[in-house]
């Protein structure tokens, strides 16, 4: 996937339409590459986990969702039919449904069962291909509800189309809110809380503090499809930069770090090597990491006090059993 590739419309009959977010939505190639180049010259080196999502990054985090050691998928989708239940009842009126960072759409599809007054459907993604083609395939099942995709990294300011005059509800699952740091995460809520306006609600996953142990295995899986995910943000970076990584010269490596209370994910390099990007080189010593994720954990009340922070109101929470996961609905506070 060329990053980031010019958007463009999807088959109409489909009833769907890619937004060209060229202008609005993605920094130019330029700032991309010196995105990425700044943060391999840093002191402690570091890839954004945006980039692990080209078609083959989504593809194996497809693979890891169905792993029997990642739990946070397994877990939340057990949730979702009784949470797009209670949805049922709690939502009266029209509403629009846009997910951030929407991958294959598989979760969309159970609030779609249930949720009746779901008229439109806004699915972001950065994974261009992935997105099209998820999202094509939602419109064939649901032709009487408008798809439409915007290719975009959520994690950007994005506009969103406030034409129509039905209150929107934000679906942030996954535990993605984990990837950011605390400040981050209070400014991405933040903006949430502004895009989806003043009868906007969120409807958010959200990984549970557990013990390290747990949290080890579901970041080190026995199938190694984890190890795959991350090295191939290195193929991606190539891809965008014209740089020379060699993956297979990188180890994957995760931890728990109690103290911040979050996962962290690197890749080892495994001897001395210096790598080019167009007329920088980035010198790697054995053993020396570059810092790929962070997933941090949350107890239900940090999580709500941040979400507060934020300009949301707590309005429901859904907890697992044995409090693996939490899923949260929020509306903003007027």
């Amino acid at each position: 996937m060329t990053f980031p590739p010019v958007a463009h419309q999807i088959d109409a009959s489909h009833h769907t339409a890619l937004k060209d977010s060229s202008s609005e939505h993605r920094n130019s190639v330029k700032d991309v590459i010196e995105e990425i180049t700044s943060d391999l010259l840093a002191e402690k080196k570091s890839i954004s986990s945006k980039f692990f999502y080209d078609s083959v990054g989504s593809k194996l985090f497809d693979q890891i969702c169905n792993l029997p050691e990642y739990y946070p998928y397994r877990t939340e989708m057990g949730m979702l039919p009784s949470i797009a239940k209670d949805l049922s009842e709690l939502i009266t009126q029209p509403i629009e449904l846009i997910e951030f960072g929407a991958g294959s759409l598989t979760k969309i599809r159970i609030l779609l069962q249930s949720v009746k007054m779901i008229r439109s459907v806004v699915p972001i993604d950065i994974a261009q291909a992935h997105l099209q083609s998820a999202a094509n395939l939602l419109a064939t099942e649901y032709p009487d509800i408008d798809v439409t995709p915007i290719f975009a990294d959520f994690t950007q300011p994005i506009s969103l189309d406030n034409a129509k005059d039905v209150p929107k509800l934000g679906f942030f699952p996954g535990s993605t809110i984990g990837n950011f740091n605390r400040e981050f995460a209070l400014q991405f809520l933040q903006r949430l809380r502004r895009s989806l306006g003043d009868s906007g609600m969120l409807l958010i996953g959200v990984d549970t503090k557990k013990s390290p142990q747990q949290l080890h295995q579901a970041y080190n899986d026995s199938a190694g499809v984890t190890a795959q995910f991350n090295r191939n943000i290195l193929s991606h970076v190539n891809h965008i930069t014209g740089s020379d990584f060699n993956p297979d010269a990188f180890d994957h490596y995760a931890l728990y770090n109690p103290h911040l209370g979050r996962i962290e994910m690197h890749l080892v390099s495994q001897c001395e090597q210096v790598l080019r990007i167009h007329d920088k080189q980035i010198s790697f010593h054995q053993g020396e990491t570059i810092h790929t994720e962070n997933s941090y954990k949350y107890r239900p009340d940090e999580f709500i006090h941040l979400a507060r922070m934020a300009g949301w109101q707590f309005e429901k929470q859904w907890l697992a059993k044995d409090d693996m996961f939490s899923v949260f609905l929020l509306h903003a506070d007027t």
